[in-house]
């Protein structure tokens, strides 16, 4: 082994290497398994990203999966409570993978300023909810606090308070339908003490976030009556298995729906990410595993009476066959090199300083999200000079039919 890697080096190093006919074509594969990695790279990391960021946001204001009434349709107003005292609640004992569980009430209403009104629905939260992601969606001011007395303040969505012209501090009333028979609006006076921006232009212009005592109060509930219990998973890719044992868990009168369910064509289309990056990267791959196999084909030709040489003195078709495996094995970590330092690079400064800008009524975000793992870089290094070389083991054969008195001869 030693003997055909000290060849292979030699070949490398030498002058005459560097100045040949294959030289041009060599780069060209070096340059191929650069792209097609730093291609790989990006299509991974804002595919993975984007799949994230989209599911984060979806649970922000739903959870991960959502129990209800039988009768309630899963509709954003909370007409039909139920009891927070359940065995599940507040932690979910019976069912392994459950990070959280929290309380919502939701309800309809209509906010009105001198010059614009807005329907809005107001989402009502308790002092069990988990503020981590709009925390990272803040963009004035600070969050409610709803652990103590109840208060009128909220958070609203930047494109609420964009359209009515409200700011920090502002006061608003919000009116709401006391019943279906009287038809009489009543009012509450409200307070903006943060604004948020989530990007996702669905829930932005609905959702208001609210203490859930008001909708108590307003749908004259007692304190042990909510809209829904919001239950979060550690695993998301496990959540239709959890989502099954959640249901199975919870009593005859209540329904559960996971996010992916109720959500159906935003996960269905997030789902095609898989496909479209699991495609880029075997085009990639066969891209430069052709170019290899080029590269490698007229190494062979040009190095013919080399080949010759070694035969005549003694060398074995296998041993000959790894002095350019070596070489081969030796292009394709250059490529690789390159593709990772420029891929992960430009990853970097996409995830730092948000140069690619993305329309969020398309793609629900306003910037590629990119995902950086060490795991999946590694695999994907590592699975692509596995597959590289294998594609070369093939041509590679073409050695043993090779004579040596007619290699010696070749010009």
């Amino acid at each position: 082994m030693n003997f055909e890697f000290f060849i292979a080096r030699r070949i490398i190093a030498s002058k005459d290497y560097k100045s040949s006919i294959s030289a041009p074509i060599i780069k060209i594969a070096i340059t191929a398994i650069a792209i097609g990695v730093i291609m790989m790279l990006i299509s991974i990391a804002t595919g993975i990203g984007l799949q994230q960021k989209i599911r984060e946001k979806v649970s922000a204001f739903n959870g991960d999966i959502i129990i209800t009434n039988f009768d309630t349709n899963f509709s954003n107003d909370s007409q039909n409570p139920i009891s927070k005292e359940q065995p599940f609640y507040p932690k979910f004992k019976n069912v392994d993978g459950i990070k959280h569980v929290q309380v919502t009430a939701s309800k309809g209403g209509v906010i009105r300023t001198e010059t614009d009104f807005e329907g809005v629905v107001v989402k009502g939260v308790g002092h069990d909810y988990n503020w981590d992601y709009f925390q990272d969606y803040l963009v004035k001011g600070k969050l409610p606090d709803f652990k103590n007395d109840l208060n009128a303040d909220i958070l609203i969505s930047e494109y609420l308070a964009n359209r009515l012209h409200l700011k920090l501090d502002d006061k608003i009333a919000t009116f709401f339908l006391n019943d279906e028979v009287s038809k009489v609006p009543r009012p509450l006076g409200l307070k903006i003490v943060g604004i948020y921006n989530s990007g996702f232009q669905q829930f932005d212009e609905q959702f208001i976030i609210a203490d859930i005592r008001h909708i108590q109060r307003l749908n004259k509930w007692d304190e042990n009556q909510i809209g829904a219990f919001e239950v979060f998973v550690n695993d998301f890719d496990e959540i239709v298995p959890i989502g099954e044992a959640v249901y199975n868990e919870t009593g005859s009168t209540l329904d559960t729906q996971t996010i992916r369910y109720k959500y159906a064509s935003i996960f269905e289309w997030l789902d095609l990410f898989d496909f479209n990056i699991l495609a880029i990267i075997g085009i990639m791959i066969l891209v430069a595993g052709i170019n290899m196999i080029t590269a490698l084909l007229v190494l062979i030709l040009e190095r013919t009476q080399m080949i010759g040489i070694l035969k005549a003195m003694g060398s074995s078709d296998g041993s000959v066959r790894k002095i350019f495996i070596y070489n081969a094995m030796y292009l394709i970590a250059v490529g690789l090199f390159w593709g990772n330092l420029i891929g992960i690079g430009l990853l970097l400064i996409q995830k730092y300083g948000k140069v690619f800008k993305l329309n969020p009524d398309t793609y629900y975000v306003n910037e590629a999200p990119v995902y950086l793992s060490l795991d999946y870089i590694l695999i994907l290094n590592a699975g692509t000079f596995v597959l590289c070389l294998l594609m070369l083991l093939i041509p590679s054969f073409i050695i043993s039919k090779i004579s040596p008195v007619k290699a010696i001869r070749f010009e």
